[in-house]
C-alpha cells in the first residue's frame, strides 16, 4: 500500500491524527506564505484541539509568541542553526561517551551530508 492510499486510512481511524495533521498544514501554510496574522487563531485551534501536546505547544508559542511572528514573517531566521544544533545534541546522546570527538566529528558530517540529501 502507498503512503497516499494510507494516509487518508488512517485518518479514519484516528481522528486525532487528522486533526493534528490539519493544524501542522495550516501552520505550514503561514511559513509559506509569511503571514502571521492567523497566528493567534491558530494557537486558539491548538489549546481547543483536545490533544495535552498541542495545547502545551501553543503555551509555548504563546510564551515566545514576537519571536515566532519574527521568524514566520521574515526571511531570516536562525532554522538552519537550530536543526544542525539539534542534530549534534542527538548524536551526542546516542553515543553518551562511548566514543571520542572524531566518531562525533564523523557522524555530524554524515548528517549534514544527509540533509542535504534529502531536505
Amino acid at each position: 500500500m502507498r503512503a497516499a492510499e494510507a494516509l487518508p486510512r488512517l485518518f479514519e481511524h484516528c481522528p486525532e491524527l487528522n486533526r493534528a495533521h490539519d493544524l501542522v498544514r495550516q501552520f505550514a501554510v503561514m511559513l509559506d506564505t509569511r503571514d502571521a496574522a492567523p497566528l493567534p487563531d491558530w494557537l486558539e485551534q491548538l489549546r481547543a484541539a483536545g490533544l495535552p501536546a498541542l495545547a502545551s505547544l501553543a503555551k509555548a508559542i504563546r510564551e515566545d509568541q514576537p519571536a515566532v511572528v519574527q521568524g514566520i514573517t521574515t526571511r531570516f531566521n536562525s532554522g538552519v542553526n537550530e536543526g544542525r544544533i539539534t542534530d549534534l545534541k542527538l548524536q551526542k546522546r546516542i553515543m553518551a561517551g562511548r566514543a571520542g570527538v572524531p566518531l562525533l566529528r564523523h557522524r555530524v558530517i554524515l548528517m549534514a551530508l544527509l540533509r542535504r540529501r534529502y531536505p
